[in-house]
């Protein structure tokens, strides 16, 4: 003889457990996830601007180099401008420009170099424009931050 297994009624008084989330279980996850993102994203941004800094940073010592090369052989720094191409006017090469890069106060003996910021990276207020002159020096221009912390 086969006894088959009891099964509950309805009305019968036995409690079956349901599987699942209340709705208050679940306002609390949506309010963990969304304080730990007003956190992580301004971080992430803040990040992605110190990156796209560095290449700035980098390819105005490239400029520098390069003019040192050109006041090597010609004894000038006057027409060095005229032999950088459009695309190393800007950082990065390729794509779209984060800094568009250009020379100034540029005489037989000195330069200064110049990184502006443009689009989504005018908003680093901490360093702005990034500067190289032919000295060595290393300023910033507008900025809210030092110097040494930019560069």
């Amino acid at each position: 003889m086969e006894i088959s297994p009891r099964r509950s009624s309805p009305g019968s008084g036995v409690r079956r457990s349901v599987a699942g989330f209340t709705l208050i279980e679940l306002m609390v996850v949506v309010a963990v996830v969304a304080i730990l993102a007003a956190i992580a994203v301004p971080s992430y941004q803040e990040q992605v601007r110190k990156s796209r800094r560095g290449q700035a940073k980098a390819d105005l010592v490239e400029l520098a180099q390069r003019a040192e090369r050109h006041h090597t052989t010609n004894n000038t720094y006057e027409t060095f401008w005229d032999t950088v191409a459009a695309t190393d006017r800007q950082s990065p090469r390729g794509g779209e420009a984060r800094y568009v890069i250009g020379i100034s106060a540029v005489d037989a003996n000195s330069y200064l170099l110049t990184a502006v910021p443009q689009g989504a990276q005018a908003r680093d207020t901490r360093c702005m424009s990034l500067t190289l002159s032919s000295t060595g020096e290393k300023d910033i221009v507008g900025g809210s931050g030092a110097a040494a912390d930019c560069w």
